[in-house]
C-alpha cells in the first residue's frame, strides 16, 4: 500500500501531514500527486469527498517551497467556484504549511478590496480567489498574473453550471502559456472537455471511479410524496421531514438539508426550528460574516441542521456528517452526487435520503439514469400514507369552513329585504326608458290637495282684496332680469333655462311634460322661490 512518505513531497509537509493524523493517501492523490510533482498538467476526475483537494495542495506546497514571491505577482493561483470552498482551501494551505513560510491571499467576495489589496501588494506565493473577485482586482490593475508557475481549476463542472466558463476562459488567457494546470471535477460534460482539450497540454487522466458515481457506503432512499392538495405540499413536505429525521433517533447527529430555492432554504430552516430542532440557514443572499458563522457553528457541532442551497453542496468537508436530506430532487442530476457526497466522507457511513413529489419524478429518473442505480424507495414514517391523513383532515374542517359562507349568505339575505341595495354606478339609459320611469315617479308621489275654486269677479270683495296677481306678476318680470344678469356671467345655458320658465308661467301656470298631478312647488319661478 502506497504511503504519503513515498510520493516525494518535502519533508516539512510530510510532517504536517502526518500531524494531521494522515496516514494513507485516497487513490486520487496516490494518482495525482507524482505526475504533479514532475510538471505534469493533470486532468483529475474522482467523485467528492475522496480527497481531491489535497491532491493539487500537497504538491504546489512542495514545489513552492523553493522561491519567492514579487509584490502582485502571485506565484500559483487556484480557482473556486463559491466562497466556502475557497476558505476550506485556505485552511487546507494553512494545515500543510505550518512548518514552511508560504503566504497566501483569499480573494472572495463579501470583503472590502483595501484588505486584500495590502495582501497582494506584499507578495503571495499562492492566490485562492473567486473567478469574479479575481477579475475585479485585475481590472483595477492591483494584480498581474504573468508570474503564474502553476494554476488549479477546483470543481470544474460547478463552475459550468454557475456560469463561469466565460470567466475561466479569460483568466487561462491573462496566465502565461508555460503554466503548468491542474484539473478536477467529480463529472466531465462535454463543454468541460472543450477546456482541457484547448487549455491543458497532454495532460495525465487520473480516475480513480465512474463518472458521476456516489460512494458505496452512503445508504440511499426516495420517499415518494403525494400531497392531499396542491397548496398543502409545502407544508407535507416539511411534516416528512421532520418524521424522516425523528425515525433515524440518535443516529442522525447532524445532517445538511438541501433546497432547490433560496426561499425554501430560509422556511425550512425557519419551520424546524419552530418546531424545536437546532437548524439555521446557508445561501448566496447572505451577509458572508453570517454564512462564516454558520458555518463553523455547523462544523463544531455547536448546530445540529445546515439548511442548505447548492452553494454548499460542492466541496465543502464537515467529515462527521451523518446524514444528508434532500428536501428537493435537484434539477441537475449531477448535483445529486455532490449533495450526498457531504455525508459518508474519509471511509464513514452515511445515509441520504430524498423526498420526490409529483412533478419532481421526471429528475428523479435523470439522477437514476446518471448514478446507473434505482434508488431504494422507503415508505412514509408517519404510517398511514401521505394523503390519507391530510385528506381526513380536510374533512374535519370543511363544515368549519362552510359556516362562515352560510353566515355571509343569511346576512346578504337580510338588507335585501330590509333595503334596498344602493349603487354609485351610473347607466345611460334610452330616451324611452327615461321617460317611462319619469311618468312612474309622478304617478308614485304624494298627490297634492286640489286647489280650491277660484272666486268669480263678483264674488265677495274680501276674497278679491286676498286676490292681487298683478303686483305680484309685475314684481316676478322685473326680479329675473337681475338674474339674467347673474346668469350671464355664469353661463348661457341657465339664462335660457330661466327664461323657458318663465314663460311656462306667464302661460297661465301651465305646466308642459310633468302631467296633470305636479307639486305646487315646481311650477313658482326661481324667483317665487326665493321669496
Amino acid at each position: 500500500m502506497t504511503k504519503f512518505s513515498d510520493l516525494n513531497l518535502n519533508p516539512k509537509v510530510l510532517k504536517a501531514i502526518e500531524e494531521a493524523g494522515y496516514e494513507t493517501p485516497t487513490p486520487i492523490q496516490a494518482g495525482a500527486i507524482p505526475p504533479a510533482l514532475e510538471g505534469k498538467d493533470v486532468l483529475g476526475i474522482a467523485q467528492t469527498g475522496t480527497g481531491k483537494t489535497a491532491s493539487f495542495t500537497l504538491p504546489m506546497i512542495t514545489m513552492l517551497a523553493r522561491g519567492r514571491a514579487r509584490a502582485r505577482m502571485p506565484r500559483s493561483l487556484v480557482l473556486c467556484p463559491t466562497r466556502e470552498l475557497a476558505a476550506q482551501v485556505a485552511e487546507n494551505f494553512d494545515t500543510y504549511t505550518k512548518h514552511l513560510k508560504l503566504t497566501k491571499a483569499l480573494l472572495i467576495g463579501g470583503v472590502s478590496f483595501g484588505e486584500q489589496d495590502k495582501l497582494i501588494d506584499k507578495g503571495v506565493d499562492v492566490l485562492i480567489a473567486t473567478p469574479g473577485r479575481l477579475i475585479d482586482h485585475f481590472e483595477r490593475g492591483k494584480l498581474i498574473l504573468s508570474d503564474v508557475k502553476i494554476m488549479v481549476v477546483d470543481e470544474a463542472d460547478r463552475m459550468l453550471d454557475m456560469g463561469f466558463i466565460p470567466d475561466i476562459e479569460r483568466i487561462f488567457q491573462m496566465t502565461p502559456f508555460t503554466r503548468q494546470t491542474l484539473f478536477f471535477s467529480a463529472t466531465m460534460a462535454p463543454e468541460i472537455e472543450r477546456i482541457t482539450n484547448t487549455f491543458l497540454s497532454n495532460p495525465t487522466r487520473v480516475e480513480v471511479a465512474r463518472q458521476a458515481t456516489t460512494g458505496e457506503n452512503i445508504e440511499q432512499g426516495v420517499l415518494m410524496l403525494t400531497a392531499s392538495r396542491k397548496d398543502r405540499e409545502a407544508t407535507e413536505k416539511r411534516k416528512v421531514l421532520r418524521a424522516l429525521i425523528d425515525a433515524e433517533g440518535d443516529k442522525c447527529t447532524n445532517a445538511i438539508i438541501f433546497c432547490n430555492r433560496k426561499m425554501d432554504v430560509d422556511t425550512v430552516a425557519k419551520s424546524l426550528k419552530k418546531h424545536g430542532y437546532d437548524a439555521a440557514p446557508i445561501h448566496g443572499d447572505l451577509d458572508q460574516s453570517q454564512r462564516t458563522k454558520t458555518l463553523d457553528g455547523f462544523r463544531n457541532g455547536e448546530l445540529r441542521f445546515l439548511v442548505a442551497s447548492d452553494v454548499a453542496a460542492r466541496g465543502l468537508d464537515v467529515p462527521s456528517v451523518s446524514h444528508v436530506y434532500n428536501f428537493d430532487v435537484p434539477s441537475h442530476a449531477e448535483d445529486y452526487v455532490h449533495r450526498i457526497g457531504r455525508t459518508g466522507r474519509a471511509g464513514r457511513d452515511g445515509k441520504a435520503i430524498m423526498i420526490c413529489v409529483p412533478r419532481d419524478e421526471k429528475n428523479l429518473a435523470d439522477v437514476e439514469r446518471l448514478v446507473q442505480r434505482e434508488i431504494p424507495r422507503i415508505e412514509n414514517p408517519l404510517g398511514d400514507t401521505p394523503a390519507a391523513k391530510p385528506a381526513k383532515e380536510a374533512a374535519q374542517d370543511a363544515p368549519k369552513a362552510d359556516k362562515p359562507v352560510a353566515k355571509d349568505a343569511a346576512q346578504d339575505e337580510a338588507p335585501k329585504s330590509e333595503k334596498p341595495k344602493r349603487t354609485r354606478t351610473r347607466s345611460r339609459k334610452k330616451p324611452e326608458t327615461a321617460k317611462a320611469e319619469t311618468d312612474t315617479v309622478a304617478a308614485d308621489a304624494p298627490q297634492p290637495e286640489p286647489k280650491p275654486e277660484q272666486p268669480t269677479p263678483e264674488a265677495t270683495p274680501e276674497v278679491k282684496a286676498e286676490k292681487q296677481p298683478e303686483p305680484k306678476a309685475a314684481a316676478a318680470d322685473d326680479k329675473p332680469q337681475d338674474d339674467k344678469q347673474q346668469q350671464n356671467r355664469r353661463g348661457g345655458r341657465g339664462n335660457n333655462r330661466n327664461e323657458n320658465r318663465n314663460q311656462n308661467n306667464r302661460n297661465d301656470n301651465k305646466i308642459v311634460g310633468l302631467g296633470e298631478h305636479t307639486p305646487e312647488f315646481i311650477g313658482l319661478s326661481f324667483a317665487e322661490r326665493r321669496e
